[in-house]
Order: C-alpha cells, then sequence, then structure tokens
C-alpha cells in the first residue's frame, strides 16, 4: 500500500495526480491504446510476433494470463495496444469532481489471518464471478454509519473497487455507470491505519476500453449516495463512443 498525506498535503498533490492520470491513460499502453483482448483457445501456439501481422509500427503485443472460469485452468491470451488508436485520436478528457476535503478519510485495516478470497462479478464475464484475495477488512464511521469496505490485493497494493448513486446518472454528477476504482494507502507507519482519498478515484479500464474485463463492485462496496470526488467519466470528440 501506498503511503498517504494528510488532507492538505492530498489537495496540494491532487493537480500533479490529475495531469499523470491524463498522460498515462494516453500512453503508448495506456487504457486508451488496447485494440484487442484476444484469448487463445487450448493448443494454440500464436506468439506475440504472430499477433502483430498486418498491424503498423504503433502496435505493441504483450502477453497475459488468467484461470478459466468453468474448469480453473489457465488461459493464456495476447492484448495489443496502438499508439495511434481511435480512442486516443478522440480523446478529450476524464471530467472530475472538484477536490473535496471532506472524501479523504482515514479508516482501520483488519488483516485476516489467512488469505481470504470473495467472488467479484466481472462486467464481461455473463454473471460469472472470480474469486480475488480480499487481505482484509475496512472499516470507518461517516456521517454515524459503520462501513466495512473489502479490497483485494493488486500486485502488493490494495484496490478499492466501489459503487455508489452517481453511477450512470445522466446529471452533472453522473459517473462511470460500473463503478469506480480506489488505491487504497498508508496512513503513516501503523499498518492498522489506511487512507480513503477519494479524490483519486478514477474511471477503470473498462471505461476508456471495451477489451478489458473489469471487476464490479461487492455489495458491501456500495454506498446509497453520491461520492462527490474523484473521476467522473471519460469524454470523446466527434461522437466516438467505446468499443
Amino acid at each position: 500500500m501506498l503511503t498517504a498525506p494528510s488532507t492538505d498535503a492530498a489537495r496540494a498533490g491532487y493537480p500533479e495526480w490529475r495531469a499523470w492520470r491524463l498522460e498515462t491513460v494516453t500512453g503508448p499502453t495506456g487504457n486508451l491504446s488496447l485494440i484487442e483482448t484476444r484469448w487463445l483457445p487450448d493448443g494454440d501456439e500464436t506468439t506475440l510476433e504472430d499477433a502483430l501481422a498486418a498491424h503498423p509500427a504503433t502496435v505493441v503485443a504483450t502477453p497475459l494470463q488468467r484461470r478459466n472460469l468453468d474448469t480453473g485452468e489457465p488461459e493464456r491470451g495476447i492484448r495489443l495496444w496502438d499508439a495511434a488508436s481511435p480512442a486516443i485520436n478522440a480523446f478529450e478528457t476524464v471530467t472530475a469532481f472538484p477536490f473535496n476535503p471532506d472524501w479523504v478519510i482515514e479508516a482501520e485495516f483488519t488483516p485476516v489471518s489467512t488469505a481470504r478470497t470473495v467472488p467479484f462479478e466481472h462486467i464481461r464475464d455473463n454473471g460469472g464471478t472470480r474469486d480475488l484475495v480480499v487481505p482484509g477488512d475496512i472499516t470507518f464511521t461517516r456521517d454515524g454509519a459503520d462501513y466495512s469496505l473489502s479490497a483485494f490485493d493488486d500486485d502488493g497494493t490494495l484496490l478499492l473497487v466501489f459503487g455508489d448513486a452517481s453511477n450512470g446518472d445522466d446529471g452533472p454528477q453522473g459517473t462511470y455507470e460500473s463503478g469506480r476504482f480506489l488505491f487504497v494507502q498508508r496512513a503513516g507507519d501503523d499498518p492498522a491505519r489506511v487512507m480513503l482519498d477519494f479524490n483519486r478515484a478514477f474511471v477503470p479500464p473498462c471505461g476508456f476500453s471495451a477489451q478489458y474485463n473489469c471487476p464490479l463492485p461487492p455489495r458491501n462496496n456500495r454506498f446509497g449516495f453520491v461520492v462527490d470526488a474523484g473521476e467522473k467519466r471519460v469524454v470523446f470528440r466527434d461522437g466516438y463512443a467505446v468499443h
């Protein structure tokens, strides 16, 4: 987990974070550059070089792996990224709420003694779920209500997938319909204290390309009110739509 700054430091660092996000999503292997996710049938020996055939020099290929939902066996895949993708060319911005200090929240992290998994439904699994390791519970109290959230281990950092009443709303407070992501930060040296800076909540990769398969918020990670902090939606020019 990252180490969190104070609220004042979080405010001061917010413009830099926003600039970093906009630069990152437009990079050669950023969210907007993903043009294909190809899962290979068992025995298919297609190489990265094979996958690049007939593509321009702006395209690169990377390997991918997951477990089959039905058999549990590993599946091999290939992703293609285009630094000159139509999505990058049509990209305008990612809208966001103004920095809101009320949504920099200190919380308590209670680890579990052994690895615990929680079934997360994914946006392109037709209702199927994938078990992800949730190393502990994140709890806090807000406006007299107690919350217990589940964040899974994403390469050594806790990733919170959450939903709120803004998801899919057509108004100015509307955010990406499937929910948003947030990396959990440490709050000092005490491993039991963490910071949830919802100003750094971000649109998940599937909001930039339909070639991603993002986890959806579990029931306990859904707020019944608007979290008016963080990113809202991806905006494109000229009628471009994610596909």
